[in-house]
């Protein structure tokens, strides 16, 4: 039986929005692309019928994770997307949270195409950060720049630190609270 092209794009998004909550929980390289296939309810057999390869997989999810939260960010300020980024529920559901902090050094070892794609992602979250001190604060635009790009850096490495320790871990807490305390703008 032919599937319609609706059906068609309905089935190529399902397997996008599976692979990156996949990708994300495991990694590029920690899930295969029979378990991507069987992750979203089908079977692998039919991967090649959507994308060209496993790379080409990856850079749609990156896209696709990164327009993710650029949705749930969209109407926040500064100071409440840094206590949703930097928090232990963000922390503990890498799933379902930023693909740049849980995908970051993976993507340094993937094809250019995935860190173009990165990039782009990147970019993105500074301009709405810079987007932001621009609203609230005084200084020259590089200034705000440089400024947003601190902010971005500490808030994924923050997370990033603290997935790197026990989930019980009394540091892994300390961490998001000092980086959290210290991106804070006062009102």
């Amino acid at each position: 039986m032919k599937v319609s092209k609706i059906q068609a794009q309905q089935n190529r998004e399902k397997i996008i929005q599976k692979a990156t909550q996949l990708f994300r929980a495991h990694g590029y390289d920690g899930i295969g692309i029979a378990d991507l296939m069987s992750g979203a309810g089908f079977t692998h057999g039919g991967f090649y019928k959507h994308f060209s390869s496993k790379t080409d997989l990856i850079s749609i999810t990156v896209k696709n994770g990164v327009q993710e939260i650029l949705h749930r960010i969209h109407d926040l300020d500064l100071n409440q997307f840094i206590r949703l980024y930097v928090s232990r529920t963000h922390r503990d559901h890498r799933d379902l949270g930023c693909s740049l902090t849980a995908l970051s050094c993976d993507a340094a070892r993937q094809a250019d195409e995935v860190k173009v794609e990165f990039e782009t992602g990147i970019e993105k979250l500074i301009e709405f950060i810079t987007d932001d001190l621009r609203k609230n604060q005084k200084g020259s635009i590089g200034d705000q720049r440089k400024k947003a790009i601190g902010i971005l850096a500490e808030s994924v490495g923050a997370i990033v630190l603290s997935r790197a320790c026990l989930d019980d871990s009394k540091l892994a807490d300390e961490i998001l609270e000092a980086c959290r305390a210290n991106l804070l703008i006062e009102d």
